[in-house]
C-alpha cells in the first residue's frame, strides 16, 4: 500500500508540475497577446468611469 502511494505522489508532483506550468504559459500569453491589449486596457479602465 505505502509504495502505491508513494508511486502517485511522484506521478501527481512530476505532471502536475508540468500541467500547471503549461497552463500558466498559456495564461501568460493570452495576457500578454497585442491583439488583447485594447479589451485589457478598457477593463482596467472601469472603476474610473463616471457612469
Amino acid at each position: 500500500m505505502d509504495e502505491t502511494y508513494t508511486a502517485v505522489a511522484a506521478f501527481a508532483q512530476t505532471w502536475g508540475l508540468i500541467y500547471f506550468m503549461i497552463l500558466f504559459g498559456i495564461v501568460l500569453a493570452y495576457a500578454l497577446w497585442p491583439k488583447n491589449r485594447k479589451t485589457f486596457d478598457d477593463a482596467s479602465q472601469i472603476p474610473f468611469r463616471e457612469d
